[in-house]
């Protein structure tokens, strides 16, 4: 008996994942083709059956599935003022650990782009 894991619930769990993590958020996918996100994303549109909402949208994510070995490229946004090392690393483990204990798949690598800076959503207007 085998037991089939698709690549979208491979990208719900990694979006569930850093969705957790306070002061960093998973970037958007760019517009641009050949971006990082943009092979696995795709367009938006109805789902398909079956089909998970949190894996339709567009983001800066791609999953590269070799048998039962797991990379992922993730781009983040990080709020201003957090320690942007401490965190990509924080995303880097959780990411890891997640996939890894949901799926029984092995991850092989986690490369994290900070791709830009948020303000925090209790800052005054005007502020860095």
């Amino acid at each position: 008996m085998e037991l089939e894991i698709s690549k979208n619930v491979l990208t719900d769990i990694a979006t569930s994942t850093l969705e957790r993590i306070p002061g960093l958020m998973i970037a958007a996918a760019a517009a641009r083709p050949g971006n990082l996100g943009t092979s696995l994303s795709g367009s938006l549109g109805s789902l398909s059956a079956g089909e998970s909402p949190l894996a339709r949208r567009p983001k800066a994510l791609k999953i590269t599935r070799e048998g039962q070995q797991v990379s992922l490229e993730v781009g983040v946004n990080i709020e201003y003022g957090k320690n942007l090392q401490a965190l990509s690393q924080q995303a880097q483990r959780a990411l890891q650990e997640n996939i890894e204990l949901m799926t029984g798949l092995k991850v092989k690598a986690v490369n994290v782009t900070v791709q830009g800076l948020t303000l925090p959503s209790n800052a005054p207007a005007g502020s860095p």
